[in-house]
């Protein structure tokens, strides 16, 4: 789902404040380009739904927390290799990325993806679709046979359809749906949409699961009380489907 001003190197700490006794500090990586889902607020700050839900995660579980913002197409290898502890990114449940991390139960459902173009005759199977490199929207429009066009940050995808360089983009609908009100009747969706993954989780290196535990504990803990769903009405809108 996916982007990047500090860089891992000036991030990581010693490895004594990063292994801290019983998880008690624990660093979360996010893009910190991906609204609404984080994004950096004029200050710099990462902010956005998973902002507010991933404090609320760190409350319930009893852990003091930090963010890291991290390019998107680096974001698992940074976490495998230990510059944060888990990752909350706006990052969907595959089997595929399951095979090098684990997942959380979803904080969010399956929630659709779908094009974006300039024009609503756009041809989606043979044209040139622009989309987020490493994402499932990308993997799907290989399927599709359409020529892919990647970028590094969604911001690029969404320019390069009206810079004509791609005929439409692909990507999470509730990312979509601001860029497409934002644009005054320039950019509109086309096609059906299509679900993908098993809704958005918090990744752990496979090695940590005591403290994907706890944030798995937390998450349900939202859901059991209706916190969750408030917060996903706030961020993604009343339509965004909902537990």
């Amino acid at each position: 789902m996916k982007k990047l001003i500090m860089t891992t190197a000036a991030l990581a700490l010693s490895a004594g404040a990063a292994m801290a006794a019983g998880h008690e500090l624990v660093r979360l990586g996010t893009e910190g380009a991906y609204p609404p889902y984080n994004f950096l607020d004029d200050n710099g700050e990462v902010a956005g739904f998973e902002r507010i839900l991933g404090d609320e995660l760190c409350k319930r579980a009893e852990l003091t927390c930090e963010w890291v913002t991290n390019d998107w197409d680096s974001i698992i290898p940074n976490l495998v290799s230990g510059n944060y502890d888990a990752i909350i990114a706006g990052m969907s449940i595959t089997a595929e990325r399951a095979e090098v991390v684990d997942f959380t139960q979803n904080y969010t459902p399956p929630s659709p993806s779908a094009y974006v173009a300039l024009s609503a005759d756009v041809d989606l199977a043979g044209g040139v679709i622009a989309a987020q490199t490493g994402t499932i929207q990308a993997a799907h429009v290989i399927e599709t046979g359409a020529t892919l066009l990647e970028f590094p940050t969604p911001d690029e995808t969404i320019q390069a359809v009206k810079a004509g360089e791609a005929d439409a983009v692909m990507a999470d609908k509730d990312f979509l749906i601001p860029a497409v009100e934002e644009s005054g009747g320039e950019m509109v969706f086309v096609g059906d949409d299509v679900p993908l993954g098993g809704g958005i989780g918090m990744a752990f290196r496979k090695s940590d699961p005591e403290l994907r535990a706890k944030f798995d504990a937390a998450i349900q803990s939202m859901k059991d009380d209706g916190t969750l769903n408030t917060l996903i009405v706030e961020w993604l809108g009343e339509d965004s489907p909902k537990f």
